[in-house]
């Protein structure tokens, strides 16, 4: 009977401690429900939604915002990019390249044909001919006068007349010389590397054309114009075949890597210009290129100022050639005047979005690039371009910069600003996590 009477227990203690237990994972549960339910400034921005918004981001920079001064220009080439290749006969011209196609040191530009290029041929042959003429006269007499200096007589007029001939033979090599140096000129008409010009021996080297053996300037009959410099094919004088005469445009090429940036900054800002420690050449915004993308540059003052607009021309000279830098693309000229304050962080100005009253801007979560966070911005001075961030942003993060304005709709509803939230591929948004 007391068996029965005690048996209960244990089953009401297990009883009791199951209903415990799930007391417990209940309210676990409703916790962590709480907590995914509970306001957060950070919304879903994953690959297809960032794709489909054209959400881009711009990094962080240490900027000198209160000291920077930037003035518009636009880029263009250097005076020793450009050449010219002129005619140095009147010929034929039969061009070997195109425009707009690239060319290197040694590439055959085109090819010319002139009449005047058979007399150059012609005295050439006849200045060969008259030296082989003088030489073999004289190595004669010399075989002679050898012969009797060995016989022990001596006849001083042969010996007169030997040195007679040598002089002859002197004048007949210094015009074979003359004849081949005035052909090399013609053949080389834009000098060059060494490697592509033609020389006076060149000239004399016998060649096989056709079964027969003739010495190479013969064998000339279309001259090749060669490019001295690295290039691209800017124009084309002339009609290709047609007949022009000398010092004749034919063609010109340009060496896009040498170019410059020209700006007008103010006569006011001189002294800044001239104590400038560093300047910059920075894309125009919201043309796709990445606005982080600043070239460092030279900054050189121009030799004269305009006095009625009181400006003075200002040339930089790039470091590097970045793809959107080309002659006559505009852009900024950053020159960073010499100041006692320090670099602060910055971020674009057209990163931050006006909510009602407040600034905000969207900064890329660093624990979780498909995330943006919702920051309102605690800025400082603002130079138009860039606006300076005294919290919330490290030197490592990057801001919203296309997209921040959708972000910003996205994140508002009914009037009021949403905490957080996430976007559908579609573009749609949602302020719950579900």
């Amino acid at each position: 009977m007391n068996l029965f009477k005690f048996q209960w227990i244990p089953l009401a203690v297990l009883t009791l401690a199951s209903v415990s237990c799930d007391h417990s994972e209940h309210a676990e549960n409703e916790h962590a429900q709480e907590e995914a339910k509970a306001p957060t400034n950070r919304i879903d921005i994953p690959a297809t939604v960032r794709s489909n918004l054209g959400i881009t981001f711009a990094k962080v920079e240490r900027r000198n915002v209160a000291d920077t001064l930037r003035v518009p220009g636009s880029f263009e080439l250097k005076p020793r990019a450009k050449h010219e290749y002129r005619l140095v006969l009147p010929a034929q011209v039969s061009f070997e390249v195109d425009q707009f196609q690239k060319v290197e040191p040694g590439t055959v530009l085109y090819r010319f044909q002139s009449p005047q290029w058979l007399e150059f041929q012609s005295r050439i042959d006849l200045a060969v001919a008259s030296y082989e003429q003088a030489t073999l006269k004289y190595e004669t007499l010399a075989a002679r006068i050898e012969a009797l200096t060995k016989a022990d007589f001596k006849r001083a007029d042969l010996e007169l007349e030997a040195a007679s001939l040598q002089a002859e033979l002197a004048r007949q090599k210094a015009e074979l010389n003359a004849a081949l140096a005035a052909a090399t000129s013609i053949l080389n008409p834009h000098g060059g590397a060494k490697e592509h010009t033609w020389s006076p021996d060149d000239l004399l080297t016998p060649v096989d054309v056709d079964g027969r053996t003739m010495p190479r300037y013969q064998s000339i009959h279309w001259i090749e114009a060669k490019a001295i410099e690295p290039g691209v094919v800017e124009s084309l004088a002339v009609t290709d075949g047609s007949f022009v005469d000398q010092t004749t445009l034919v063609l010109t090429t340009i060496d896009p890597t040498q170019i410059r940036f020209r700006a007008l900054g103010l006569q006011s800002d001189l002294a800044k210009f001239e104590a400038a420690p560093e300047a910059r050449i920075v894309p125009h915004q919201g043309g796709g290129e990445d606005l982080n993308d600043a070239v460092p540059a030279k900054l050189v003052l121009g030799l004269d100022a305009d006095p009625l607009q009181r400006t003075i021309a200002l040339f930089a000279d790039p470091t590097e050639n970045p793809a959107w830098a080309r002659p006559g693309v505009s852009a900024f000229l950053e020159v960073v005047a010499k100041s006692t304050g320090g670099p602060a962080l910055a971020i674009p100005r057209s990163a931050v979005v006006k909510d009602g009253i407040t600034h905000v801007f969207f900064k890329r979560d660093p624990a979780n690039p498909n995330k943006a966070i919702r920051v309102e911005a605690d800025l400082g001075i603002d130079d138009g371009r860039w606006v300076e961030v005294k919290s919330e942003v490290g030197p490592n993060d990057e801001v919203v910069l296309e997209g921040a304005y959708e972000l910003k709709l996205a994140s508002e509803q009914s009037g009021t600003s949403q905490k957080g939230g996430h976007f559908h591929a579609d573009g749609t948004f949602h302020a719950s996590d579900h």
